[in-house]
């Protein structure tokens, strides 16, 4: 599979989200702002729970941690680049960087599915399982978890970028997007790419769909089985899993929409991949910290013990 020799062109253009210049120094600005925002907001979550041992040693905020580096590193695989490109006039980005781009991003992706899946299972069995929590989610269990959803990532991954490198393309070059991803990178091949394009679908939308009701369905037989057990609890439970369930939403939705939606706009899938990769990476540390009493309980804590450290002379 020789890339080069395959193919005619060397680049892809990319369209980007505008072409008025004060529009794109708009973007510049805001997308800036949000890209330290994310590295700010997930930095802040790892070394909270890294530094604090009550956190460290929970297996939820483990996992939690290891949710925002995939965030931060999946922001870091697109975002630098599209900031860069709102003061460029032409877009461009060449045949291997679009397909490290792609590689990266379903790498990531993948991994964050399937530890949102675990993030799941964790949340089953503290509430409808509590005596048995430290038994079942245990340190080897937890690194297995997180290595396991690094490997269903690379498989992902590999599955569909196997075929796409050795794919001939010689023009148009054209990408009308802020970013490579699959389905508009097939349409630029110079062959058949019917079968590739359902395996796409397959892959990407027809997994994350199901991966979406299942977590649905984990959730919802969380409430009911807490509500049979008391009323009271129902509440508890229900804001647990509020966090949970929002993260959920904003990973999935736009994904769903963009590999599993055969008729989305271009207008629309441009939309989706701005949220997949910026807002989401965004919200989460906002939803986990803001409306966790640990979370913040935690920075108090870090914020006394570093005051008390360094007393004033």
């Amino acid at each position: 599979m020789e890339l080069m020799n395959n193919s005619m062109i060397s680049e892809f253009i990319l369209l980007g989200l505008t072409n008025s210049w004060g529009l794109e120094i708009f973007f510049f600005l805001i997308f800036f702002l949000a890209y330290t925002s994310i590295l700010a907001g997930n930095c802040l979550i790892i070394l909270i729970v890294t530094l604090d041992s009550h956190l460290n040693s929970t297996p939820m905020y483990f996992l939690l941690a290891n949710l925002s580096f995939l965030d931060m590193t999946l922001s870091t695989v697109t975002v630098p680049k599209m900031i860069i490109d709102f003061f460029r006039e032409k877009k461009t980005i060449s045949l291997w960087g679009c397909m490290a781009q792609m590689f990266l991003a379903h790498l990531l992706g993948g991994s964050e599915m399937t530890l949102l899946i675990v993030m799941a299972v964790d949340r089953y069995i503290a509430i409808c399982k509590p005596l048995h929590y430290t038994t079942i989610m245990n340190p080897r269990i937890l690194l297995g978890s997180v290595l396991l959803s690094w490997t269903v990532g690379f498989v992902h991954t590999m599955s569909q970028m196997a075929f796409m490198v050795s794919l001939p393309f010689c023009g148009p070059n054209v990408i009308d997007d802020v970013f490579c991803d699959l389905p508009l990178v097939l349409k630029l091949a110079c062959t058949d790419t019917y079968v590739l394009e359902l395996l796409v679908i397959a892959d990407s939308g027809l997994l994350s769909l199901i991966s979406f009701v299942l977590l649905l369905i984990s959730y919802t037989v969380i409430l009911v089985t807490v509500q049979h057990r008391s009323s009271g609890g129902l509440y508890k439970a229900l804001s647990t899993l509020t966090a949970h369930i929002t993260v959920v939403t904003l990973f999935f939705g736009p994904v769903i929409l963009i590999y599993a939606w055969p008729v989305s706009s271009y207008s629309l899938d441009k939309f989706f991949s701005v949220f997949y990769s910026v807002i989401t990476p965004l919200l989460n540390p906002i939803i986990y910290c803001l409306r966790n009493q640990e979370m913040k309980a935690a920075v108090i804590r870090l914020r006394s013990r570093h005051i008390s450290s360094n007393p004033a002379f």
